[in-house]
């Protein structure tokens, strides 16, 4: 019998769903504020917010266009790595609220040396399919997988 592998590396793109659905959120956010009964300054405040929130969830979250996306996930011999165009490969520690659906796979970590737990959405469109699955079940089999990097 052969011994599975430990290193596994997948990336991902854009996805046109994420988008979709972002967008339809940041509409209905919009026209919620249009139809409550609030002072003007709220409305104004509001509207601001949700397009500083457009400004800089797009192009890191969801068109991964900035340098700093995280675009790229592996795992090897030294753990569980996320790729950006900035620093290149970087440890993290996945944490056990991370979710691996057949739709989308939301990835759940801390960097090194940092206190806040980030999130990625990996939606199915965004890879292909065989590639996705293998993530989903890399996530819900892989041994040490909440393992803090070494």
């Amino acid at each position: 019998m052969s011994s599975p592998s430990n290193s596994f590396e997948c990336r991902w793109h854009a996805s046109r769903q994420l988008l979709a659905a972002y967008l339809l959120v940041q509409l209905f956010a919009l026209g919620s504020l249009f139809l409550l009964a609030i002072p003007i300054w709220a409305r104004v405040l509001g509207v601001v917010l949700c397009l500083v929130h457009g400004i800089w969830a797009l192009p890191r979250q969801i068109l991964l266009t900035h340098p700093q996306a995280f675009c790229g996930l592996r795992r090897d011999g030294d753990g569980w790595q996320l790729w950006s165009q900035t620093a290149g490969w970087q440890a993290v520690q996945l944490r056990p609220d991370s979710l691996a659906l057949p739709l989308i796979v939301v990835l759940r970590f801390r960097l090194r040396g940092e206190r806040w737990v980030r999130s990625i959405c990996v939606p199915r469109d965004s890879q292909a399919a065989d590639v996705h699955r293998r993530l989903r079940v890399r996530l819900k089999f892989s041994r040490r997988r909440w393992a803090a990097p070494e």
